[in-house]
């Protein structure tokens, strides 16, 4: 691989302010205009807009800061144990779905898939009828949309799939289903397809090479592994922030203890984190709405088998999706993608041990996966999850999955089986604890009938996290305004997918990038007033 630029040591010789609190050995007490805690897709957009608009800005991380060089093993290990939340092994409260989530400079931009679609239309209604959430029409957000779209370099993918993608559209087209090309958030991509593990080649435009180097450039301080513990409330609202200086390992504090003060305080710690440092804080919430409504696109997905080889950890991890299924007349929609197909990854999709996973993995190179996302928190019955603290401050999610999902889940198994045979697959296995390889869609189709839809029987994951601080203009109704504000506490914006009051519907990143560019301008505004 060529030598690709270091931003960061170009940077920081450059004067950049980056601080490792890891390193510090004395209590200190920061102070700016607006602290951000957080620094993914929320944190990072907000960072630039707030600086650009002349405000001093610290931003605030838990994880560590790792660049291109560290990406270019590409390994899966490493990825997993350094950048994400739990070293990969968060999950919900009963392990019962994993979360991927991100935990490093960039948050999850910095590991996503860099799927990159508009919240759908129907999505945006909804929550101005349902939730009374204004501004969110689609004329007034398209401009905001286009705006992340130029920033971020996101355009519909212009390379031909890889075979993993190509057999979900080939699929799609022998059964007379919709599918588009995915807009993709990469300059110069390689192609490599390990977008999961940190991009080594700079090509995807995270918050890590995109808006948090442009903060730094105009001034801002950013702090990494920092953990913001709790906000220290007054009568007026946020005061400071109390932070504990992580070691190096980003697990273990120093010991030693931050104070940060500013005039308004961002929280962009994202689905979880931030509804958790409120509880932890023991922020107002008196209707009861904080870490309520999380929702999650919680994912279920067949395996097949094919002929000829797949090859489907190469290539463009996302690049074809079909809505086909996402606005039934009833029940609940999802949304078909691909994952892509790394060897620890594709262990789980396997669903298999000892011999048997020997000798699936054996046919790795032969093997698609179809994943559904389902799209909850638009009914009662799929309202989503509640966020929660442990008697230590931790996060936890509890998430229960209603009859209506359940029977979302198992139409969606039947979907993607049909698709994988009218594309060709040998084989098909739906991710579950009793599945097996079904050899015709007819023999797939009556044994996915038969198969207990339950908890740890069927596969289930995400990386989609969603609400828990909705936003709404009623306060009865939500934990934040329409622009982010907190309803009880003047000073403090939640700037992060935590205020999305259902899922999406489709891959969260933009749509967070662009109500949070809207967001972040209005609020840059009234503090420049």
């Amino acid at each position: 691989m060529s030598t690709i630029n270091d931003i960061y040591a170009d940077g920081i010789a450059s004067g950049w302010k980056l601080i490792n609190a890891a390193t510090l050995t004395e209590s200190r007490t920061f102070e700016a205009d607006v602290v951000i805690v957080g620094s993914g897709a929320g944190g990072g957009t907000a960072a630039e807009i707030l600086v650009e608009a002349g405000l001093s800005v610290l931003m605030l991380e838990e994880g560590a800061l790792y660049t291109a060089a560290d990406f270019k093993d590409m390994d899966e290990w490493r990825g997993y144990t350094t950048l994400y939340q739990e070293g990969g092994g968060r999950s919900t409260s009963d392990g019962a779905v994993a979360i991927f989530q991100g935990r490093a400079v960039g948050g999850t931009t910095t590991v996503n898939w860099t799927t990159s679609l508009r919240t759908p239309e129907q999505t945006l209604a909804h929550w101005s009828q349902a939730f009374g959430v204004q501004g969110a029409d689609m004329a007034t957000m398209g401009p905001w949309f286009e705006r992340a779209e130029a920033r971020l370099g996101i355009a519909p993918w212009a390379a031909e799939p890889n075979r993993n993608n190509a057999l979900l559209r080939d699929g799609c087209e022998k059964l007379g289903w919709k599918w588009k090309t995915i807009p993709r958030n990469v300059r110069g991509c390689w192609n490599l397809g390990y977008c999961g593990m940190g991009c080594p080649t700079n090509a995807k435009q995270s918050m890590l090479v995109t808006t948090i180097p442009a903060a730094l450039q105009k001034g801002m301080t950013l702090l990494h592994h920092a953990r913001v513990d709790r906000l220290l409330l007054g009568p007026a609202g946020v005061e400071a922030l109390s932070i504990s200086a992580l070691g190096q390992d980003v697990r273990t504090p120093t010991g030693l203890k931050l104070t940060v003060r500013a005039r308004h305080y961002v929280l962009a710690g994202g689905a979880i984190n931030t509804p958790a440092l409120l509880l932890r804080s023991s922020a107002p919430d008196p209707h009861g709405t904080l870490g309520r409504r999380t929702c999650i696109h919680p994912v279920n997905g067949t395996l097949a088998l094919f002929d000829d080889k797949v090859n489907g950890f190469h290539g463009a991890p996302q690049s074809i999706y079909s809505d086909q299924f996402l606005w039934p007349e009833q029940g609940v929609g999802y949304k078909l993608e691909v994952p892509p197909l790394q060897p620890m990854l594709t262990t789980g999709l396997f669903g298999s041990h000892g011999a048997d996973l020997t000798r699936d993995m054996a046919r790795l190179d032969h093997a698609q996966v179809n994943v559904a996302l389902m799209r909850d928190g638009f009914t009662e019955a799929t309202a989503g999850g509640r966020v929660r603290i442990d008697d230590a401050g931790n996060p936890l999610l509890d998430y229960e999955i209603s009859d209506e999902l359940w029977a979302a889940f198992q139409r969606s198994f039947l979907s993607m089986a049909e698709a994988q045979f009218a594309a060709g697959a040998r084989s098909v296995r739906p991710g579950h604890l009793d599945g097996r390889d079904y050899t015709s869609w007819e023999q797939a189709r009556e044994a996915i009938k038969s198969l207990a839809m339950q908890k740890h029987r069927v596969t289930l994951y995400t990386a989609h996290l969603m609400g828990g601080c909705t936003m709404s203009s009623d306060p009865g109704r939500g934990v934040v305004d329409s622009n982010g504000q907190h309803h009880q506490l003047p000073n403090l914006s939640v700037l992060d997918g935590s205020i999305f009051p259902t899922s999406i519907g489709a891959n969260p990143q933009l749509s967070i990038y662009a109500f949070v560019g809207r967001n972040a301008t209005h609020l840059a505004q009234t503090l420049k007033a």
